[in-house]
């Protein structure tokens, strides 16, 4: 074929029509499957049935990763209220469902909201060497004035938690947004750090025994919403530097920004942070990867690894995080991303960055290896593959042309597709010809910056049922999306805009887990 256009690239269904294409909750006539066929994720973390939303920072406990989340297994009943609900992993990529750890509506309090875990190997708080802490916002009320935060422990390696009390040990000093506490320990200075998402500022405090807390400073950024599950850690480039990484939840849609994780490096005395640029960097640019935590990446003898990360975010979004099909097909609503590795790289413009790569566990995971080589590509060419979860991996180069990548999730007539490449000077992921939970029709396509000089782009795409993450040059930019195709629609295809171009080293990997 000849060269086509953005525009006929990306023909599909119109807004209206795409809208149309996504069942409503509750709606079971109206479920795009077939029989017997499911919408969970076959790699992904999902909750095992009912609502999930935020994840919650995993910590190590006895030689696997505890990860909790917030929980609500009365979605369907209409009842609202999170629980914090536990997972562990020894690799991150198979999880055991263990139960609620720390419940809701047990106190006058109510429901148990975003926060942190920590281990309290010192015996700082009195619950004994090796107590499980959560520092969690509830608000008895349910008001954004109303917010304060709360401590649970645990004295069975966190597995199960009791409230300390039913005071706050940080209340509400009379202001709105006061939550998602993210507690660390300053080794160095033998205390607490806590950050919390205040409105537009994180503020930052300190304490000695986790009950008692001082405010130090605070954090203030405007213009990209109302700040959420604050995150701050320190971490370690190749070149030997070490940045101190503050990041938030945040939405930057009305300024043309992302919806996901922003982030900036600088420095950290302990009671204040100072960063090294005004503006934010996003370690996400698509329109599902939001209340992201990080976590330390522990060996196997608990020893961390001060260069890398773990990073986990839901992939969803609160503009219609109660628009799934997987709630009638499957009774179930909340997905996550993989977990990723995070590492500190210096630019070519000698600033830093965070680059994301997927967790290495989920190499052993892989069943089935397709590897096509390298294939020429003018227009379109539809590839001998079909699935609705894997991964595909190339390297794209070219002497010139407007764009190239990938249909993902391609409907037998064509019509209907998800596509990730580059046009021109940005990278993007779109899944405007597929089926999106974006009713607007103002979110359908995410983009990140791209040199088109360089004639070369390594793309990484983890495909699964109901989801397309997306990962551009080694992970220094990435697209994070929910779908939810027709499971009919399995196909796949290579493309090019105006001009032709080699895909190298095509291989196509698919997983059982």
């Amino acid at each position: 074929m000849g060269g086509i256009t953005r525009r006929a690239l990306f023909a599909g269904p119109a807004v209206g029509a795409a809208g149309a294409l996504l069942p409503a909750a509750g709606t079971a006539a109206a479920k795009p499957r077939t029989v017997g066929a499911s919408y969970r994720a076959a790699y992904h973390f999902t909750v095992p049935g009912q609502w999930k939303n935020d994840p919650q920072r995993p910590v190590w406990i006895d030689g696997r990763y505890h990860y909790y989340y917030l929980h609500n297994a009365d979605y369907l009943a209409g009842e609202i209220g999170t629980a914090w609900r536990l997972a562990t992993s020894r690799d991150l990529v198979s999880f055991t469902d263990r139960g609620i750890a720390v419940p809701k509506d047990t106190t006058p309090n109510g429901d148990v909201w975003s926060g942190s875990a920590v281990v309290d190997s010192g015996n700082t708080a009195g619950f004994g060497a090796g107590a499980v802490v959560v520092l969690a916002t509830m608000s008895p009320q349910d008001g954004p004035a109303d917010q304060a935060q709360y401590l649970y422990y645990s004295t069975d390696g966190g597995r199960t938690f009791a409230p300390y009390g039913t005071d706050p040990v940080l209340p509400n000093p009379g202001v709105r947004d006061f939550r998602d506490p993210k507690v660390i320990r300053d080794e160095e200075r033998g205390r607490w750090v806590m950050t919390l998402a205040e409105h537009d500022k994180v503020g930052f405090y300190t304490s000695a025994d986790l009950k008692s807390w001082t405010y130090t400073s605070g954090f203030v950024r405007g213009g990209i919403g109302v700040l959420e599950c604050p995150d701050l850690f320190r971490i370690r480039a190749a070149d030997g530097t070490a940045k101190w990484v503050l990041g938030v939840s945040a939405n930057g849609k009305g300024a043309g920004l992302p919806n996901t994780y922003a982030y900036w490096t600088g420095t950290f005395d302990g009671t204040a942070f100072t960063a090294d640029a005004a503006d934010p960097q996003w370690l996400d640019h698509g329109w599902d990867w939001y209340g992201a935590v990080t976590f330390d990446r522990h060996a196997a003898d608990g020893t961390v690894d001060d260069s890398t990360r773990y990073a986990i975010g839901w992939l969803n979004n609160w503009d219609y995080a109660h628009i799934t099909p997987t709630i009638d097909s499957d009774g179930f609503n909340g997905t996550d991303s993989i977990v990723r590795e995070v590492t500190l790289k210096r630019g070519g413009d000698g600033a830093y960055h965070l680059a994301s790569r997927p967790v290495a566990a989920l190499e052993r995971y892989v069943s089935r290896t397709v590897r096509l080589g390298d294939l020429a590509v003018e227009g379109t060419r539809i590839l001998d593959h079909r699935g609705t979860a894997y991964e595909v991996s190339c390297e794209i180069t070219w002497e010139q042309l407007a764009g190239a990548g990938l249909q993902l999730r391609r409907s037998p007539d064509g019509v209907r597709h998800i596509d990730a490449g580059f046009h021109r000077d940005y990278a993007f992921l779109n899944r405007g010809p597929s089926v999106s939970p974006d009713m607007t029709g103002r979110f359908q396509e995410s983009r990140s910056p791209f040199d088109p000089a360089r004639r070369t782009v390594r793309l990484r795409i983890l495909v699964d049922r109901t989801s397309v993450e997306m990962f551009v040059d080694d992970g220094r930019y990435t697209h994070s999306s929910a779908v939810f195709p027709y499971l009919v629609d399995t196909g796949l295809a290579l493309f090019t805009m105006e001009g032709r171009a080699v895909f190298r080293d095509v291989v196509i990997r698919e997983f059982t887990v």
